[in-house]
């Protein structure tokens, strides 16, 4: 967007910082704070493949004032495949699902935003606020785990968007799933920021007990405030430790995900969070430095300048030091862990302290042997 990035470009001058937010601020860009509170993303811009952008100023007749607060809608999507594939050569998983499309989390750092664009929407309050849910999921799954030929390997969920987040209460798509997987005795792999995965303890356990899952818990930062501004509606970080501890009690082999790590933010964090969460029962752990493609980043940049306007630089900076000078690479192996000596430093340290704490001494290796084929109509009732 052209507003931010003449905003990033005044921050790094005299101006600063206070600079760079009147300047977004002129532009119309900015929606109100009344109307997306709770929201994380401060800013709703066209998505990439719109042929026009929107912008939102004060034409002299007050109309801005009767604007409707953005309120969380949920359309339904009817897909005809759940299961999706990917061959990255840096991702540990070859088919993952999502049972929803958006997130009402709103973390403002999600790579996932751009996705809303696919459906002619924003990837900042829309994709917080206008959902998807996949009500058939749970029959697509079974429909496709019943194919001739199936080979099963871990499905990972929450790899895109959090199963886990508010609406499932109600839509319950991700419990409809994993009743599926239990009953065929399929691996699965689940990544949340929401305590709501303890309710599924009772089939998570069970699937554990033969190997057939294990759960992390995404902690971006243990300080609330942080938190309440960066990820408004996930749940609060004492309540992802204490998830942690829940599953771990019950058995289930649960790890912590340290991400995204944010330099010059949360970078300062990483011992805490893998202390506490060994602490609460975590045997694994992993990193993220944070990823800012397409229009992730002028929805970060509009967030950082809203809420550490003394940081925005010095956050900025480090960044693109560990993006060869840009805010992104999206080059296989770059791509998660960033490159140069401010990466190198963030992995050491962050090996260090896991073995310190003895994480990842033995990760969990979940079986596909017990796998459950679809059961094979009576040869008799077929002639018939």
């Amino acid at each position: 967007m052209e507003p931010i990035a003449r905003a990033d470009a005044a921050a790094f001058r005299n101006g600063g910082s206070a600079m760079a937010n009147a300047i977004i601020d002129e532009s119309g860009v900015r929606i109100d704070g009344e109307r997306r509170r709770g929201r994380a993303a401060g800013i709703n811009p066209s998505g990439r493949f719109e042929p026009v952008t929107r912008h939102v100023f004060d034409d002299g007749w007050s109309t801005l004032e009767e604007l409707p607060p953005f309120k969380t809608e949920v359309q339904t999507e009817k897909p005809r495949t759940i299961i999706t594939r990917n061959s990255s050569p840096d991702i540990s998983f070859d088919r993952s699902i999502n049972p929803y499309r958006g997130c009402e989390h709103g973390c403002v750092y999600c790579f996932a935003r751009p996705t809303h664009s696919y459906m002619g929407m924003s990837p900042g309050l829309d994709f917080e606020s206008r959902l998807f849910a996949k009500p058939d999921a749970a029959r697509l799954l079974d429909k496709e785990l019943s194919r001739d030929g199936y080979q099963p390997r871990t499905i990972a969920i929450g790899t895109n968007t959090d199963p886990y987040q508010p609406i499932e209460k109600q839509w319950r798509i991700m419990r409809e799933i994993l009743e599926v997987l239990e009953a065929r005795k399929h691996p699965v792999g689940i990544v949340t920021k929401s305590a709501l995965v303890v309710r599924d303890i009772d089939i998570l356990s069970r699937m554990a007990e033969q190997g057939l899952a294990k759960v992390a818990l995404s902690v971006t930062t243990m300080d609330r405030m942080i938190a309440r501004t960066m990820e408004p509606r996930a749940a609060t970080p004492t309540r992802r430790l204490e998830a942690i501890r829940q599953l771990s009690d019950a058995g289930i082999p649960v790890g912590v995900m340290v991400a995204p790590i944010i330099p010059g933010l949360t970078d300062s964090e990483i011992e805490r969070i893998l202390d506490s969460a060994r602490a609460a029962g975590a045997g694994e752990a992993g990193y993220v430095i944070l990823r800012l493609p397409l229009e992730v980043s002028p929805i970060f940049k509009d967030w950082l300048l809203r809420h550490y306007p003394d940081r925005y630089r010095h956050v900025m900076s480090l960044i693109r030091s560990m993006r060869d000078g840009k805010d992104y690479d999206s080059e296989w192996g770059k791509r998660m862990k960033g490159t140069g000596p401010y990466a190198w430093q963030i992995g050491r340290r962050f090996e260090i302290t896991a073995r310190k704490l003895g994480l990842n001494l033995r990760k969990a290796s979940l079986r596909t042997d017990l796998f459950v084929a679809a059961e094979k109509r009576n040869e008799q009732l077929v002639l018939l």
